[in-house]
């Protein structure tokens, strides 16, 4: 019986994702502990109704990337997002049922939300692994600030004694319509874009990324960027939503609105391109969010 021993395992040894399956102190891969990880988070999520078994199933694979793949910071960002957006839907959820009812989807998210909020930072993950820079980094910090801030604007939002305005005309609209904005919610947004920034910058801090210079000013311009990526992802997705996502009128009280039904009736298509859901609105608006990130990360602090 001929026995390999040297070549395989030295091809092996060359390859990016070779030490991904390389077990650690502990006798895991890191692949092992990630879908661990992500499996109990998702199950948790989904005995709470946060996650349909879709979406459990596809977040507990985005967080086995990012911790088999990434490091502190693209698993913590993932799960700052996650646990801040859960504890939001939850607080005060009844002052909000109004605008909801508008909503396409309530606040059990299925696989198509999660891959909306999470897929494009898990492919940014895998990119930095097989070909590392830096600024796929400020990329995924600009995605998950993007979605954080969409996330706190649309809940904290809904919590707004007045009502919203569109972003087009500046008329006041029904809470709960797509491209309103409201000054409680856009400092939210803006809110959400700063947690993911300066939580970014902190995890850096902590566990510095090889190829990000760990100096106060690479971070606080790290930060600066997700920021400011986070901010117009947020402002993209009320633009989209005020424009080309479709919506529904409700035959019976007239209401503009992204569900399909309402009021017991089928609500007839008013505006918008058939495709561009919410879900669509979302993975747009966080690609302009990872474009602006990397250009001003780029642009200013040299990555």
């Amino acid at each position: 019986m001929v026995e390999w021993t040297e070549p395989i395992p030295s091809i092996l040894r060359d390859l990016p994702f070779y030490e991904w399956l390389t077990p650690d102190r502990t006798g895991l891969t890191p692949w092992v502990l990630g879908a661990s990880g992500g499996i109990f988070a998702g199950a948790g999520a989904y005995r709470k109704r946060k996650l349909t078994a879709s979406g459990a199933l596809l977040a507990a694979l985005i967080g086995a990337v990012l911790y088999a793949a990434g490091s502190l910071v693209w698993f913590a960002a993932l799960l700052a997002f996650f646990s801040s957006s859960t504890f939001f839907s939850k607080w005060k959820r009844h002052k909000r049922r109004l605008a909801e009812q508008s909503y396409e989807k309530g606040s059990t998210r299925d696989a198509a939300q999660v891959a909306a909020n999470g897929l494009l930072g898990a492919l940014f993950c895998v990119a930095d692994r097989l070909f590392p820079d830096p600024l796929w980094l400020a990329g995924f910090l600009g995605v998950m600030a993007a979605v954080t801030a969409d996330t706190w604007a649309t809940e904290l939002g809904g919590l707004s004694k007045r009502e919203p305005r569109s972003i087009l005309t500046g008329k006041r609209v029904p809470a709960g319509t797509s491209g309103g904005i409201s000054a409680l919610g856009t400092l939210a947004s803006a809110a959400g874009a700063l947690f993911i920034g300066v939580f970014g910058a902190a995890c850096l801090y902590l566990v510095p990324e090889p190829a990000v210079p760990a100096s106060p000013f690479v971070l606080a311009g790290l930060a600066a960027s997700a920021f400011a990526g986070g901010f117009v992802g947020a402002l993209a997705d009320s633009l989209l939503g005020a424009t080309v996502q479709r919506m529904y009128r409700c035959t019976e009280c007239r209401r503009l609105l992204e569900r399909k039904e309402h009021c017991g009736r089928p609500a007839s298509l008013a505006r918008g391109i058939k495709w561009m859901n919410n879900d669509a609105v979302n993975i747009i608006s966080s690609v302009a969010g990872a474009v602006v990130s990397i250009l001003l990360a780029h642009l200013f602090i040299g990555l």
